[in-house]
């Protein structure tokens, strides 16, 4: 195969790759001081001793080893869209795998950083590396930049990127990949056998962040294979369906919908966050993948169009928006308001289905069209259990759990949060209904406790500010404990203050003296991710909210008053 030459190991640790060559790595073998990338320390954290699960899922192993029954990967930008079939995205996985192998000497459990936008060479380094028994990091562009550091910290024996490698070694651009690997340019004779185990580490990925500084967590095959199976079990993609993606593919689940793709033979459609409303008319999806704050957008969008048009219904113009093929739309990661739920399902005629879970635990609960119930997250999916303590916080039991501690966090970090069989303790209040469907009622670290002893949640007010189509977000703080204070970000440009006032006397009309907002600061500018106020799922991070406006949240006269 032609391309770049096979760059010789640096003194640094390389996980001792020659004793690694028969199986993948497993969970938590790696011994590595972290890079800070100025966000705080983490430590590398060794697992808790337990039993393995030797089992082998069948989900990467069919991915990897089978050629796909048909499908295609169109990757949407804002000039155009390029399609991929799936097989032909299979056969060039295994192209450059031969490559890395051979140039570079990836094998099993050696670990590949991917710090880069979604793009077609996004998706064929992870195949590729999965093909070899390879781990890959998910980094997430913003988060993380080029460096030495970087790559020696997190153990990575390549990173490739499309940002300026700036002469960092071991650092490869994104750029000519596909071409890489094409045909006639490496072997197309099979590779080496590569068995995944249960516990096998695919994959670092990091938490959002919107609680503080990221963590890295190693995601298993198993649970990979066990959420896989739970949500074709309950949505059938197939031949036909059309899956939109625009989130990072840094974040796992996102991959998942490329893994459906190979496995069930339908297509799957890349772009991203910027991209995606200009290009979902154009590509036609029968499923999309968003968050609440996307849906709150489109929301926005559709009642733009109708103010435009009048005489159109609210269903013309979502099909306007989403194209005329849409069979669900899925949300998670953040609470979705009941507003913006009951305008999908109830008006626009498109089914919202939200769920729950955490990067700790993947899908946890679905709703969807065979179990839907209004106000829940949905009934607990294949292989997961829910638990609800006695002080009302939810815990996660997997048959197969994303892992029992952290790769990457703070010491202590994994204690507070993992037992050592993989349960999870989420940190969310919640309950359940006597059919099983959770409902989830915010943090336990969102509670306010006022002066007076009463404690508030603060989730239910914070949707009903959200409600109005004024507000892309509200996050509340009690800067004294007396009283509940307000930062909007407002939905559009001017800020519409007069909208602001009139929800703030409804919501505080609608609750009780102690959940009153006695003043609201509107944010300026808007929360966004460039700012660092928003996670890459567009959860508004709380503790960086109540940095930048602290000043104005303990200036009793700044802001909007009830």
């Amino acid at each position: 195969m032609t391309g770049q030459g096979r760059t010789e190991p640096r003194d640094r640790p390389r996980q001792g790759r020659e004793e690694l060559r028969a199986q993948p790595q497993r969970t938590g073998s790696r011994q590595t001081a972290v890079p800070h990338q100025g966000r705080g320390e983490l430590r590398d954290q060794p697992p808790p001793a337990r039993s393995r699960n030797t089992t082998h899922p069948d989900t990467i192993r069919r991915i990897t080893t089978e050629e796909p029954p048909g499908g295609n990967l169109h990757v949407a930008r804002l000039e155009g869209t390029r399609t991929v079939p799936l097989r032909e995205l299979h056969t060039r996985s295994a192209r450059l795998a031969h490559h890395l192998r051979e140039h570079y000497g990836i094998g099993p459990g050696d670990r590949i950083g991917v710090l880069a936008a979604n793009s077609l060479e996004w998706v064929l380094l992870d195949l590729a590396a999965l093909r070899l028994g390879a781990q890959t990091a998910g980094l997430e562009p913003g988060k993380f930049t080029p460096s030495t550091e970087l790559v020696d910290g997190y153990g990575l024996h390549l990173l490739f990127t499309d940002q300026d490698t700036g002469g960092v070694p071991d650092t490869i651009p994104m750029a000519g990949l596909w071409e890489l690997a094409g045909p006639g340019d490496g072997p197309d004779t099979p590779l080496p056998p590569v068995t995944w185990a249960a516990e096998d580490v695919t994959t670092i990925k990091f938490t959002s962040g919107s609680t503080g500084i990221p963590k890295g967590l190693g995601a298993t095959a198993g649970s990979i294979d066990s959420s896989l199976r739970a949500v074709q079990e309950i949505f059938g993609h197939a031949p036909g369906d059309n899956l939109f993606v625009f989130l990072p593919l840094s974040l796992l689940q996102q991959r998942y919908w490329v893994y459906s793709a190979l496995l069930h033979g339908h297509d799957v459609t890349l772009t991203t966050y910027e991209a995606a409303f200009a290009t979902l008319r154009r590509v036609r999806p029968t499923v999309v993948m968003g968050v609440p704050a996307f849906y709150e957008s489109a929301r926005r969008q559709i009642g733009a169009r109708l103010r435009r048009t009048p005489g159109r219904s609210p269903a013309e113009a979502a099909r306007t928006l989403f194209g005329d093929r849409i069979r669900y739309l899925w949300t998670g990661s953040a609470p979705a308001s009941p507003a913006v739920l009951r305008f999908f399902n109830d008006t626009a005629g498109l089914p919202l289905y939200e769920g729950y879970g955490l990067n700790e635990t993947c899908i946890v609960t679905k709703n969807h069209p065979g179990a839907h119930r209004e106000g829940s997250v949905g009934r607990a999916v294949r292989g997961k259990e829910v638990l609800i303590g006695e002080d009302g916080v939810i815990s996660v039991r997997s048959t197969h759990p994303v892992n029992n501690h952290y790769a990457y966090a703070r010491p202590g970090d994994s204690e507070k949060v993992f037992s050592p069989d993989g349960t999870v303790r989420t940190g969310d209040l919640g309950h359940l209904d006597e059919d099983g469907f959770l409902y989830v009622h915010g943090r336990a670290d969102d509670v306010i406790v006022l002066d007076n002893g009463k404690k508030v949640i603060v989730r239910p007010i914070e949707e009903l500010m959200r409600a109005d189509p004024a507000i892309a977000e509200c996050v509340l703080f009690s800067p004294t404990q007396t009283d509940l204070v307000a930062v909007v970000s407002p939905a559009g440009l001017p800020a519409d203050h007069r909208a602001i006032a009139a929800r703030l006397a409804a919501v505080n009309a609608a609750t009780t003296p102690d959940e009153r907002i006695s003043r609201v600061v509107v944010a300026d500018p808007p929360f966004s991710i460039e700012g660092g106020l928003l996670t890459s799922q567009y959860k508004p991070k709380r503790p960086d909210i109540r940095a930048a406006y602290h000043s104005p949240l303990h200036t009793q006269e700044a802001g909007i008053h009830a």
